[in-house]
C-alpha cells in the first residue's frame, strides 16, 4: 500500500493575528495536489488554532504544537489533549527537539504523551532525532531507536502516528542532512519498526524528514523512497511552503 505523502508546517512561536491571516490567505489561494495524494497539516501557536481552523481551506488540517501528558487540572500553562479534542483539532506535534532540549522532556515522557494523545483519538506527529555530537560519535541509530522504542512501548495505534526524523543539528541552522544521509536513517527506522513493532506498521507508517527543509532542497529529498514527506519549520511561514507541498510531484514522476 502506498503511503500518502505528508507535509506539516510547524510555525513554532511566531505570528500576529495579521501575519497569520496573510499566511492562511496565501495557502488558501495556492494550487496544490489533491488531498487524496498529499496530506497537509499546519501547526500555528495555540492561541491561533481556532482562527486558523476557521479560515483555512477544507483540504488542510491543523495541529497543536504540544499537549499535556495526562488529563488537565492543576497544571498551570499547559494545554490538555481533551481541550484539543474539544476544539476539533485533529493533530498534535509531540517530542520536538526544542522541547526535549529546552524543557528537558525525556524519551519516556514523550512516549507517555504520545500514548495519552492517541488514547483520546488525536493523531500524532512524533519527533525524533540526534544532536551533532551524537552523529559525529556514530550513535545516530542508537539514539533514534531509543526515542522510537519509548514511543512504541506505550503507543498502540500506529495508524495515527507520523514519525518525524529531525536531526537536531539541521533544525534552523541552514544545515541539511543530504538526501543519502536522510534516506539511510529513514530506512534503518523502517527496519527497526519491522523488527520491533511489526511488518505492517513498518510498511504503512509515514516517516517524514525535518531540518531546514526549503523550496531548494525538497525535491531531491522527496525523491528518496523512505522519505514520506516533511515537517517544515521556518519555510512554512513563506510562499516556498507551497513548493514543498508540490515536491510530491517529483516523487510521483519517478514511480
Amino acid at each position: 500500500m502506498a503511503r500518502k505523502f505528508f507535509v506539516g508546517g510547524n510555525w513554532k512561536c511566531n505570528g500576529t493575528i495579521e501575519e497569520v491571516k496573510k499566511i492562511v490567505t496565501m495557502l488558501n489561494e495556492a494550487e496544490i495536489p489533491s488531498k487524496d495524494v498529499v496530506e497537509v497539516v499546519v501547526s500555528p501557536p495555540f492561541v491561533f488554532l481556532p482562527l486558523v481552523k476557521s479560515l483555512q481551506r477544507p483540504d488542510f488540517q491543523v495541529a497543536a504544537q504540544n499537549c499535556w501528558v495526562r488529563k488537565g487540572g492543576a497544571f498551570t500553562g499547559e494545554i490538555s489533549a481533551e481541550m484539543l479534542v474539544n476544539l476539533g483539532i485533529p493533530w498534535v506535534i509531540l517530542g520536538h527537539s526544542e522541547r526535549r532540549s529546552l524543557l528537558n522532556e525525556s524519551n519516556e515522557f514523550v512516549g507517555d504523551k504520545v500514548a495519552y494523545a492517541l488514547s483520546l483519538g488525536l493523531k500524532v506527529i512524533a519527533c525524533i532525532g540526534e544532536t551533532l555530537q551524537q552523529r559525529e560519535s556514530g550513535s545516530t541509530m542508537a539514539v533514534v531507536a531509543a526515542q522510537t522504542k519509548a514511543i512504541a512501548d506505550k503507543a498502540s495505534n500506529w495508524a495515527n502516528v507520523v514519525l518525524a526524523y529531525e536531526p537536531v543539528w539541521a533544525i534552523g541552522t541552514g544545515k541539511v542532512a543530504t538526501p543519502d544521509q536522510a534516506q539511510e536513517v529513514h530506512l534503518e527506522l523502517r527496519k527497526w519498526l519491522h523488527d520491533n513493532v511489526g511488518a505492517e506498521v513498518a510498511a504503512t507508517t509515514r516517516i517524514i524528514y525535518g531540518g531546514s527543509v526549503n523550496g531548494a532542497n525538497c525535491k531531491e529529498l522527496a525523491a528518496q523512497p523512505d522519505i514520506d514527506g516533511f515537517l517544515v519549520g521556518g519555510a512554512s511561514l513563506k510562499r516556498e511552503f507551497i513548493d514543498i507541498i508540490k515536491s510530491l510531484r517529483v516523487r510521483k514522476s519517478q514511480l
